[in-house]
Order: structure tokens, then sequence, then C-alpha cells
């Protein structure tokens, strides 16, 4: 008798390098890059995530990459005064300060940190969103982050593949010649306020441009990968059962079942049955008993 399949495998390739124990990763995209931020963290990994905030489109990355591979600092006009704070276009609000000088220097301590890290880490992996992004109307700079500024403040326009590829060619250049290893994903997080249309197109883009960037640099293929988180959660864990109540963000399990695959394509048996039994370890750490030693 035939088997009956209720689901089509996708295949995570094998990289064509492993993450080592002692490996520092920087990690920067979507909040999908936090999901996995997080689990390596836990495991044991020396890792930085995300320090300018959250950053969803490739335009806005690639410029926090420079910027954090120059160590440039921001200038005033990279910032906006709304509702009492100082706030940056290009980080999350978590840097916003009532005194325009101290949300600087919130800034600037960060930019310290995220140049020195990158400048020391051996993997960088990135997490695109969403091709979507917006623009200040005034000058057409994109912004990471609008700060709850009225919309009538930005367009919104789609970055083309051309666009991304050019965005992203001098990023990995460096980054390769620094012989960093880059893993290369797209968000699995769908962006309902695209609409389904048009969050499936902003995809397409990403995945356009990423295919293209890979080819690019094939002859730098050994330290090249593409994880196909993505492809999992839309062709693998397509199920509504597989996502968070909202009906847009993969859910626990999901995480969990794309985490695996992460450590079957990037790690040694090893490596990943260690970072299990950390985590074990951290679970039971944080566990506290109900009842005192000796008491009933």
């Amino acid at each position: 008798m035939k088997d009956v399949k209720l689901l089509t495998p996708v295949v995570a390739p094998f990289a064509p390098f492993l993450i080592a124990p002692d490996d520092k990763i920087l990690l920067m995209g979507s909040c999908f890059t936090e999901h996995i931020g997080t689990r390596l963290m836990q495991s044991g990994f020396v890792t930085m995530s995300n320090p300018y905030g959250i950053t969803y489109n490739p335009l806005s990355m690639a410029d926090a990459m420079l910027r954090g591979l120059d160590c440039k600092e921001l200038e005033e006009t990279d910032l906006v005064q709304r509702d009492g704070l100082w706030h940056s276009w290009h980080h999350h609000g978590a840097f916003s300060h009532a005194d325009k000088s101290e949300c600087l220097t919130a800034c600037h301590e960060s930019l310290v940190r995220f140049h020195a890290f990158l400048d020391g880490c051996d993997v960088v992996m990135l997490t695109f969103g969403s091709a979507w992004h917006y623009c200040l109307a005034t000058s057409g700079m994109v912004v990471n982050n609008c700060h709850k500024v009225p919309s009538s403040s930005f367009t919104k326009q789609m970055a083309s593949v051309d666009q991304t590829v050019t965005a992203w060619m001098p990023v990995m250049k460096r980054l390769l010649a620094m012989g960093k290893r880059v893993v290369l994903t797209v968000s699995p997080v769908r962006h309902g306020a695209y609409g389904a249309h048009g969050n499936q197109v902003g995809k397409a883009v990403l995945l356009l441009a990423i295919d293209q960037l890979l080819a690019a640099f094939a002859d730098e293929g050994s330290r090249l990968y593409y994880f196909p988180a993505y492809e999992i959660m839309m062709d693998e864990l397509r199920d509504y059962r597989f996502y968070a109540d909202d009906m847009l963000h993969p859910s626990s399990l999901a995480v969990e079942i794309i985490w695996r695959r992460f450590q079957s394509a990037l790690m040694s048996q090893q490596t990943a049955d260690a970072c299990d039994l950390r985590e074990q370890e951290l679970r039971r750490s944080a566990h506290r008993p109900i009842h005192s030693s000796g008491n009933p």
C-alpha cells in the first residue's frame, strides 16, 4: 500500500561550512532573527542580534551593515522629534530619548559595540524580511523605523531586485574579504499589512536578489550559504497549526522545526548535541521548586 503524504518535505542542503561552538555570530534582520539568535545564545554561542533593533527591509539592512563596518556615526539629520522624544530613523525606539545628545550617545555606543563585534565575529547571518519599505517624503531617505510619525510624512515603496543587489554587493564584498562566513535567508514571517499578494511580491524580490548575490559570489561559495527558512514554512509547514494566533508568525513548534533544520544544515552532530544539552541545562536552572527543601 502506498504511504499517504500529508506534507511536502523541504530539504535544507548541507552548508559548505559548519558553525563551531567557539564561533562568534552576528545576526541581523527581521523578527525571525530574534528566534534563531535566542536559540544560538541559549546553546552557548557568543552572539549579537540586531544592534539597531529589528530591521525588515534589505536597504536599511545594507545601510546598517555599512555603518557598522565603517563605524559611521549618525548626524542630526538622522533624527526626528516626536511626542517629546528624539528618535533615530535607523534605530528601534529603545534608543529614543528626551534629550537629543543622549539619543545620539546611545546610538553611538551601540555602533561602537556593533563595529567591534562585527570586526571579530566569524559568522554573519542575514534574514531579509520584506522588500517593502518607507522613505521620507521630503528627502527620499529610507527609514528603518517610522516611530509613529504620521503616514503623510512617508512614501511606501518596494525595492527592486536591482536596487537590492546593488545595495548588497559592496557589503558582501567586504564581509567575504574579511573572511566572514555568511548565511542568507528570507524570513518566514508574513507581512499582512501589504496584503497577500503584496507580501508574496515583496518576498519574491528578496528571493531573486539573493539568487543573484549567490551567483555573483559563486567563487566564494565555500563561505556563502542560503538557508531555506521561508521555503520550509511556506511549502512544508503550510498548515495553520504551525502559525501563531495572528496567523502571520510561525508558532513555537514551527520555530523549533526550523531550528532543527538549521542545526542539521550548519552544525556537526557533536555541536548540535552540545546545543541541546546546554538548552536543557538552562531549562533546569530556570526551574524553581514549588516547595523549599525540607518542607512538604
